[in-house]
């Protein structure tokens, strides 16, 4: 026999044995799966990325990471996505908090992030806490402060002071997380630089900042849906000046000079309801970028529509795209989004009206 037809039939018998043919590939997903993919590829891949990789937008974190998956806990999971995180760009989606997702939906996103958990549950060190906050402020000024903001709060990265991940983090989780980092992200392992002591240290500390903001989650939100409102600002203004047409955006003082000088526009907040309701620019109206059709048709095409969100153009940017792909020509993103528009002092409204 020739050897090239040997070396054929080794390669057929190689890949039977470890079932790379098609006749071995893994059975179709679940449809409560493929629901949970759809919801996450539309309203999460934008800021996590399609694969869950991370720090597509404004650092938010891989979810794929296997640490995280191996130690993270679906309660954890769920009321992430359903509170979403207070002071960051993460939205709150569940329909309690004004969001568009229903348990059954929510429970379909965790169980999508799931099927990427490759590794076993991780044994995670859940005995009582041994650490001394006033240490601990030391150690997270020295080593952490400077990626996860003062207080955790305002960092580049992961908002580790806020009280909804708090609320829903064990000490086990924690130490985890301190003690092994999050490989291939920015996250190092601090297990070796602080000691076990340090570790009780540092999460000390987070837990007396969960204690002073214990109480803080609001009340359910369920408005109804929420009008669009007056598009343009200004019908008998002006024509706006020194907007750029996206993918290029426009500074928030060109656009703040604009409505002072009563120009013709239209703000569209991008973001889902429930960040909406928590605080908007004054006289935006709420289009998500997720579900931008039922508006479509009372929007104008004859005036500058300006789509901003939190993230800071992530969210706004899929929303300028479908606008475009639609007919819409004068389309801008507000650059930087929210965050700089409320640094600046502009006034911004919270609640159901614009």
């Amino acid at each position: 026999m020739r050897p090239q037809i040997l070396a054929s039939m080794a390669v057929l018998l190689a890949s039977l044995a470890s079932g790379a043919l098609e006749c071995s590939s893994a059975p179709p997903k679940s449809p409560e799966a493929q629901h949970g993919g759809d919801i996450y590829r539309r309203m999460c891949a934008v800021c996590h990325g399609d694969s869950g990789e991370g720090y597509k937008a404004d650092r938010a974190p891989a979810l794929a990471q296997p640490d995280f998956l191996a130690s993270v806990s679906d309660t954890f999971l769920r009321n992430a996505v359903a509170f979403g995180r207070g002071g960051t760009t993460m939205n709150a989606w569940s329909k309690d908090r004004a969001g568009p997702l229903s348990r059954e939906d929510i429970d379909a996103v965790v169980g999508f992030l799931r099927s990427w958990q490759e590794r076993p549950r991780a044994a995670l060190d859940e005995r009582p806490l041994g650490g001394d906050a006033g240490r601990g402020a030391i150690a997270y000024a020295q080593e952490c402060s400077r990626c996860h903001g003062v207080n955790g709060l305002g960092g580049n990265y992961e908002s580790i002071g806020s009280p909804d991940l708090l609320d829903g983090a064990s000490d086990g989780f924690l130490r985890y997380a301190i003690r092994n980092g999050r490989p291939g992200t920015p996250m190092p392992a601090f297990g070796a630089s602080l000691h076990e002591q340090g570790v009780e240290d540092v999460i000390a500390l987070l837990r007396s900042w969960q204690a002073s903001t214990a109480g803080v989650r609001p009340p359910p939100a369920r408005p109804p849906p929420i009008p669009l409102g007056p598009v343009p600002l200004h019908a008998n203004g002006p024509e706006p000046v020194g907007f750029n047409t996206y993918p290029k955006t426009t500074p928030a003082d060109v656009i703040k000079a604009q409505l002072d000088r009563g120009a013709k526009i239209g703000l569209l907040d991008a973001r889902a309801p429930s960040a909406y309701l928590d605080e908007h620019i004054k006289g935006a109206v709420n289009v998500p970028f997720y579900e931008p059709d039922p508006y479509i048709d009372a929007l104008p095409k004859d005036a500058w529509l300006v789509c901003y969100c939190a993230c800071p153009h992530a969210e706004s940017g899929q929303l300028a795209q479908k606008l475009q792909s639609k007919g819409f020509t004068k389309v801008t993103v507000l650059d930087e989004g929210l965050g700089v528009w409320r640094n600046r002092n502009y006034e911004t409204s919270k609640g159901i009206d614009p």
